[in-house]
């Protein structure tokens, strides 16, 4: 609804103007009267209004001299249309010349008066796509910058302008924040299946983190992981938020999730990272709360947490607490993909903890020293390998089936899985010919829901490291590259075709129309509607 403000000295023609159309029926909302153009900038100096309705003479300031002190002094940009009993082309012509709408002749009829409206609406409703548009393209290059940050990859002119948009007083923590989809024995909640309900459950959750925060909402980010597999929101947290709060960190955190929780109606989790001191150290917060991600799905019940911390000082203080010989032969069978020793060493493992009685933080302390030895083993056999996706197979392959966290079953069902991944990054020899042939297979199928999961399952390749062979090979991750190539075929269809955007969305094998148009943004610098225009034009 628009805001309308009516400016006449003549107490009848204000009444007649109110009871002339059915404005709420045209879109209007009247916000107020004034009798001269010094009453109404009074008026607007408190209240925002969409349009000003003005007779062009009124005693102490007429209604072209209230036209030119708005427009010169900046005081409002609302649409201005000029009432008159004057058809003198001079008063038309100063009126136009400071950007008025319209200029209607007294009496005023009906129909030149809804006319006058419509065009308003039309011209107020461009002007909105606009600024949404840049609104969004402003946000996608925020992204592209922060993200640059948080994964260690930036210069100075990324910094300048992150500091710029949002506050880093003191200390930050990169947080991960999730759905939680573990589905729980005896939870009410139903974990989403497809991609469309987990994209959709995303995006709540990310409006609910916005709501939260208000006007620190620059610190939230969508879509940080290149894992096709994470729906998830990136937080940049920074001391004063509890500070500003009147709370401690924890207290801070377990209100944010509260309060998401409640908006959203499922349950989420959280992974913090380690704590550094500036914005160009976020990198290291974000590794370790993706450790913390990873470990997570190894803590069993007693550890099952809505927020798991990671800080790796406080963990090395236990050492004397594991049974580091176990876990070492362990690691070894791993590495030589002795898969009959395998389950044995699982269970002699269990079978230590059980005897020693240890509660659920230390087993998970004992898991996360295996865990460290073979991230170092899966660098020890390509040093190409980086972390972050050696973390990636630990936190998404291995538990795919429903066994229950931290059980042997699932370690046994890890350890073994884990000796494969290790086996391919040793042969090399697969990396060309499956390559080529996926390749192949993404340009004939890319608008279908490829995953590198059923990629890995029709060309004999585990999905996590045929993940890693994309990644060096292209400089891209899977995800980016089918939706780089996505994204081209739209720019195709685009200049060759005249199909609406959710048409083209839907061609190249998108589902979400915002979630598109923000990929095109980021690849492409503009929306879909004006890369067609200036390719064009």
């Amino acid at each position: 609804m628009l805001r309308i403000l009516f400016v006449d000295d003549e107490p009848f023609i204000l009444q007649g103007l109110s009871v002339l159309i059915d404005w709420e029926k045209e879109g209007f909302e009247i916000a107020g009267t004034a009798a001269n153009g010094l009453e109404a900038i009074r008026f607007l100096k408190n209240n925002e209004v969409d349009l000003i309705l003005a007779d062009i003479r009124m005693p102490a300031m007429s209604g072209l001299e209230l036209l030119e002190k708005l427009r010169t002094e900046g005081i409002s940009d609302a649409y201005f249309i000029i009432l008159s009993g004057y058809s003198d082309f001079e008063y038309a012509r100063k009126a136009l010349q400071y950007g008025c709408m319209d200029y209607i002749l007294k009496p005023v009829r009906k129909t030149e008066l809804i006319a006058a409206l419509d065009k308003v609406k039309a011209e107020s409703s461009l002007t909105l796509r606009k600024k949404e548009e840049e609104a969004l393209q402003e946000k996608a290059y925020f992204a592209r910058n922060l993200i640059a940050i948080i994964c260690g990859k930036y210069d100075q002119m990324n910094l300048e302008y992150v500091t710029a948009k949002m506050r880093t007083d003191g200390g930050i923590r990169y947080i991960d924040i999730e759905i939680d989809d573990r589905n729980e024995e005896g939870s009410e909640y139903e974990p989403p299946k497809t991609e469309e309900e987990k994209r959709k459950l995303q995006r709540l959750l990310y409006q609910s983190c916005l709501d939260f925060l208000g006007e620190d909402g620059w610190h939230c980010i969508f879509d940080v992981s290149s894992n096709e597999r994470d729906y998830d929101i990136g937080l940049i947290y920074c001391d004063y938020m509890a500070q500003e709060a009147g709370m401690n960190e924890q207290d801070y955190l377990d209100s944010f999730l509260g309060s998401i929780q409640e908006a959203i109606k499922h349950p989420v989790v959280m992974f913090v990272g380690n704590r550094v001191e500036h914005i160009s150290g976020l990198s290291e917060s974000y590794r370790t709360a993706n450790i913390a991600r990873s470990f997570q799905n190894f803590h069993v019940d007693g550890m099952n947490q809505c927020i798991s911390w990671y800080e790796e000082q406080e963990r090395t203080e236990g050492r004397s607490l594991l049974f580091k010989a176990s876990l070492d032969d362990l690691a070894r069978a791993v590495e030589q993909n002795d898969k009959e020793r395998i389950p044995g060493l699982v269970d002699h493992l269990y079978d230590e903890i059980n005897q020693n009685a240890m509660d659920a933080k230390l087993v998970s302390l004992n898991i996360d020293y295996l865990l460290f030895q073979l991230v170092h083993l899966a660098q020890a056999q390509d040093p190409n390998v980086n972390q972050e996706e050696i973390l990636e197979f630990i936190s998404g392959s291995a538990f795919d089936s429903g066994t229950m966290r931290g059980s042997r079953m699932h370690l046994k069902r890890f350890a073994e899985e884990y000796a494969d991944y290790l086996s391919q990054i040793r042969g090399k020899t697969i990396r060309g010919g499956v390559l080529g042939e996926v390749e192949q297979y993404i340009r004939e199928h890319y608008s279908e829901n490829l995953t590198l999961k059923e990629l890995g399952q029709n060309y004999y390749i585990n999905s996590a490291y045929l993940g890693q062979l994309f990644r060096k090979t292209y400089g891209v991750s899977f995800k980016d590259y089918l939706n780089n190539y996505r994204i081209e075929m739209a720019a195709s269809f685009l200049l060759h075709t005249d199909m609406k955007n959710y048409e083209i969305m839907e061609k190249v094998g998108y589902h979400d129309l915002d979630y598109f148009i923000n990929k095109f943004i980021a690849a492409k610098g503009c929306t879909p509607a004006r890369f067609r225009k200036k390719c064009r034009e």
